[in-house]
């Protein structure tokens, strides 16, 4: 029990942005067959990008959301850094956004168009899926939820540098 838990805290951030991803994802694809079933819009041309570009709005929304709170737990102050935050997220996603509207559509013009419980093009909106959150983990991590070091991690940094054998003589040698 006691190596899950410090799997668990080691890879906590991972955990929670798949678990995120995965509600992130359904709400995505939640939307889409909303949108095909209740407001009748087909999976096809037009109307499937219309309706992949309403469903990953939605999705943003969730996601900004859940990952500035549960995954990288975020503790931006003051309504510039929220904002800043949520622009840099938002233009993240812009680029992550444009695959995940066009290449569905993409997808299914050359022949994954597959349905699966009366969910039209469900392998082209899967494919997506893959590769958008992993492009999105990415962003996130490099870019918008970007963690800046306090001055005891950097100390501490240090001092797990200067503890590791080889190091003095590694200097010597690059003087």
């Amino acid at each position: 029990m006691e190596k899950l838990k410090l799997l668990y805290k080691k890879y906590h951030e991972v955990i929670m942005y798949l678990i995120f991803g995965v509600a992130t994802t359904l709400v995505n694809w939640i939307t889409t067959y909303v949108l095909q079933h209740v407001f009748k819009l087909a999976a096809k041309g037009w109307q499937f990008t219309l309706t992949n570009a309403i469903a990953w709005i939605v999705a943003v929304l969730f996601a900004f959301f859940t990952n500035k709170k549960f995954v990288f737990e975020s503790k931006t102050v003051g309504a510039k850094a929220y904002f800043t935050e949520m622009a840099k997220f938002i233009g993240a996603r812009l680029a992550t956004g444009v695959i995940e509207i066009v290449l569905p559509t993409a997808l299914v013009k050359i022949g994954l168009n597959q349905s699966l419980f009366d969910f039209e093009g469900f392998w082209a909106k899967a494919v997506t899926s893959v590769i958008v959150i992993i492009l999105n983990y990415v962003f996130s991590k490099l870019f918008v939820f970007r963690k800046k070091k306090s001055a005891e991690d950097s100390a501490a940094e240090e001092a797990a540098d200067a503890d590791t054998p080889g190091t003095a003589e590694q200097e010597q040698c690059n003087e």
